[in-house]
């Protein structure tokens, strides 16, 4: 949007001179090119197209603003997500930090692990293990306790591998890409298996996405009164998944409208990739393709986190672009 206010003005400007006004391509780059971050290729010119036809009146494939509706896997599709998720890096801080306050920890496990930096073990315990961690980090809360602690953490723990600040592993392509949408009528929401209550702390800052357009996983929560004050508090109990099958369900329940474009970037975005595209009209399907071992992390098949091989394998037949992280991006984060 920014890029686009300064690039009228600068039309204006020159209008009240009385020396010939520049065409687009004398036009400094970014100011005529909505998505800087990404090289010329399929998937930019995909995207633009898209967008061109779904917003150009009279086209057979233009859309209603009403139902230009995008979503949005988060992790690995709109921020890092390795070595491991990072609302997991903040429910192991959590616990770490908490611990001292919860002798019974030190003898019980996934707890004992974690503390002791086994993760090894902490992860042989699978499911139930992390469900009891989340738990610990998440529940028995208030709302504004728990939007405290997580930005107490992201103020102060980095990424193991670059040294940043979490919430500034976000992806700059996606990031424009966003903006992109937004400047040409689109709604932007978040689609994620990580938590809703997490996400929301910071999310608008990040991807300037409100928390109203954010579905995500949830555990439950109640109404109460505490000293005589209103408050909501998480509870340890679980209230829905928003992975794979969910993602569709999360999104008739709280958008109630079938979106026209989907990002993801594993397995777990197929089903909402499958949902999205399979209706009328222009639609537009992409995975995010972490090839970049040097910049970022190259995964996909055979990955712990993240992984991406159905939708590698059915990607052409659902026409959905494959954004090759190493070759369709200059630009992988701000910071590089």
């Amino acid at each position: 949007m920014k890029n686009l206010i300064k690039f009228f003005v600068s039309l204006l400007l020159l209008a009240s001179c009385t020396t010939k006004s520049p065409t687009l391509s004398e036009l400094p780059k970014s100011e005529t090119d909505p998505l800087p971050s990404w090289n010329e290729g399929t998937s930019k010119s995909g995207i633009i197209d898209f967008v061109t036809k779904t917003t150009t009146s009279g086209n057979s494939d233009f859309t209603p603003e009403a139902d230009r509706i995008a979503v949005f896997d988060n992790d690995g599709t709109l921020w890092a997500e390795q070595p491991m998720y990072f609302q997991l890096a903040y429910a192991i801080d959590f616990i770490k930090k908490e611990s001292e306050n919860h002798p019974e920890w030190k003898k019980k496990e996934p707890f004992k692990s974690l503390i002791e930096d086994d993760i090894k073990h902490v992860m042989e315990g699978g499911e139930k293990a992390l469900f009891e961690i989340m738990m610990a980090s998440h529940a028995g809360m208030t709302s504004d306790e728990f939007q405290k602690s997580v930005s107490d953490w992201l103020n102060s723990a980095n990424h193991p591998k670059t040294g940043k600040p979490y919430n500034q592993m976000i992806y700059q392509p996606m990031v424009e890409l966003l903006e992109y949408l937004r400047a040409n009528g689109y709604k932007t929401f978040i689609v994620s298996g990580g938590g809703i209550d997490f996400m929301r702390v910071w999310a608008e800052n990040a991807y300037a996405i409100p928390p109203y357009q954010v579905i995500g996983s949830s555990i439950k929560s109640k109404y109460e009164m505490v000293d005589g004050m209103p408050v909501i508090t998480k509870l340890p109990e679980l209230n829905f998944i928003d992975d794979k099958a969910g993602k569709p369900v999360g999104i008739y329940q709280h958008i109630g409208k079938r979106p026209i474009m989907a990002a993801g970037n594993s397995d777990g975005d197929y089903e909402m990739l499958q949902y999205v595209t399979s209706g009328e009209g222009p639609r537009l399907g992409m995975f995010v393709h972490h090839t970049d071992s040097i910049r970022e992390f190259a995964y996909d098949r055979d990955s712990h986190i993240g992984k991406l091989l159905k939708g590698l394998d059915d990607a052409p037949q659902n026409n959905w672009l494959i954004v090759d992280m190493k070759s369709d991006w200059n630009k992988v984060f701000n910071f590089k």
